[in-house]
């Protein structure tokens, strides 16, 4: 029996036609516009091509990204690079010889010297944190002016041992004879197994394996769509040194069902239900965005794509809510904007796994659940499937940590523009047990990569494999790991054309 989500797909013209995407036919509403309240806009925004992790980008930096991510937007906007005050970038997994990958970048990309640039972290939805941590300068009358963005760069990750294991590693280099050196050594294998909380997120919530593929397909084949009509209008061509222009992403493929089906499990075997096929692959890209007050933006002569409105962050408890940011986070920020589900005409949610963005949809459509675990009396409601995630999402367009929050903004911004809707939601969960909205409501979805690290010491060498399937990176603690999810919404709301 067709599922609820394949009777939707089999529905939406989006599917029938790949060249047609529906127009939000939207009344007119009131605006978000507060009277004494600044007006802050998104001006533009740009990435490079997200890339699968260990293909082009595989020999270049995170700052190499991140610069290239910078001088795009410099061309697009043809900004002055001393109009800037403040540049504020987001990432995941810093590398440890540009810690500050926010100025690394922007001295490469040509900016002065003499404007500040930071870094922040905040797993997922790290890039929704410096935009956001933009809107607040320029809210503050501090800048006027602020280039956000974010960068990730999982081709080399720094790999770090237990503290047992550093010390033995420190204390080899100190043995002096062959017998100290063998007492040091630990023959047997260790090995860590996560909890692997997408395939335990969609059991929880009935998400079946075919509704996770099926959804997944979905992703790819809207993806496909949008980037054969050019609707991915964010993305620039990078020439990667020594290597030849890439002008576009390469994860996008398209499968079928029955290929899909014949997929093992990537965590839980034999009975799970999370696949590489139905999850987020690793990704390098980088991604930026230039947020202006609207006063200064129209005084340079732009004109802005959107405005960001209301934006709130939400954490929740990572035992039994790890992925569900976005259900916590999207009544609130709903609340904030005083709008209602059925005033969005954009919805942009963080796709990590099919199985989480199912569950998620399952619990803002139960009053059980909204009631019980979110102290409220009504659902939050469901996003209507043919206003959802349109031009593919995470799973298919791929999940660069630190930049994904600029990619959904932007989207979202474009899309409003090419559909003639008034609001867009962003939602987007994170490792932490939080979770962001803005206004166009942009949310990220708990991106939960599950790894698996198997260490085996041997007398010659250390060796360390990671799961093929990692799609989400745990911070280790010793002797315990910490996976404590958060989630981010925010509010869009279109420029007037």
């Amino acid at each position: 029996m067709a599922t609820k989500l394949t009777r939707l797909i089999h529905n939406c013209q989006c599917i029938k036609n790949p060249l047609y995407f529906p127009s939000v036919q939207t009344k007119s509403k009131k605006t978000l516009s507060r009277p004494g309240v600044k007006n802050i806009v998104l001006v533009e925004g740009v990435r490079t091509p997200f890339l699968m992790s260990g293909t082009t980008y595989t020999d270049l930096m995170p700052h190499d990204l991140a610069r290239a991510a910078l001088q795009g937007l410099l061309n697009r906007t043809g900004i002055p690079k001393d109009a800037v005050d403040y540049i504020v970038y987001g990432t995941v997994i810093q590398e440890v010889k540009t810690s500050n990958v926010a100025r690394e970048a922007a001295l490469g990309a040509g900016f002065s010297d003499k404007v500040p640039a930071h870094t922040v972290t905040m797993a997922c939805i790290s890039s929704n944190q410096a935009m956001t941590t933009a809107v607040g300068l320029i809210a503050a009358g501090q800048c006027d002016t602020v280039v956000a963005g974010g960068v990730e760069f999982m081709s080399d990750v720094p790999i770090r041992h237990s503290r047992k294991m550093r010390k033995t590693m420190l204390s080899l280099n100190k043995a002096k004879t062959l017998g100290q050196k063998l007492s040091l050594i630990v023959f047997s294998p260790v090995i860590f197994y996560f909890l692997c909380f997408a395939d335990r997120l969609a059991a929880a919530f009935g998400v079946s394996r075919v509704e996770q593929d099926e959804f997944a397909l979905r992703s790819h084949t809207f993806a496909k769509k949008a980037q054969d009509a050019g609707l991915l209008q964010d993305v620039i061509s990078f020439k990667v040194p020594g290597r030849d222009i890439v002008s576009k992403d390469n994860g996008i493929r398209p499968s079928s069902m029955e290929q899909m089906a014949k997929l093992k499990p990537a965590f839980i075997k034999p009975h799970g239900t999370v696949t590489a096929a139905n999850s987020s692959f690793l990704t390098d890209g980088a991604s930026a965005v230039l947020i202006m007050s609207e006063e200064k933006a129209l005084a340079m002569g732009y004109k802005p794509k959107a405005y960001l409105r209301d934006f709130v962050y939400v954490s929740q408890d990572p035992k039994d809510q790890l992925l569900l940011g976005p259900t916590y986070a999207t009544p609130k920020v709903l609340e904030r904007a005083g709008l209602s589900l059925s005033d969005i005409d954009v919805f942009e949610f963080h796709e990590a796994f099919a199985g989480q963005i199912m569950a998620n949809l399952k619990a803002m459509d139960s009053d059980w659940f909204t009631q019980t675990y979110m102290g409220r009396k009504s659902k939050v409601g469901t996003p209507p499937m043919e206003k959802f995630n349109l031009w593919g999402g995470s799973l298919s367009l791929g999940h660069p940590f630190g930049a994904t929050g600029c990619r959904l903004v932007t989207t979202v911004a474009h899309r409003l523009q090419k559909e003639g809707g008034q609001y867009g939601l962003v939602a987007a969960c994170a490792a932490g047990g939080q979770v962001k909205n803005i206004d166009t409501l942009m949310k990220e979805h708990n991106h939960k990569l599950t790894l698996t690290l198997h260490i085996q010491i041997s007398l010659v060498f250390f060796h360390l494999v990671l799961a093929p399937q990692i799609l989400n990176l745990c911070c280790f603690h010793e002797g315990s790991y910490s996976c404590l999810f958060q989630g981010h919404g925010m509010v869009i709301e279109a420029y007037p054309q």
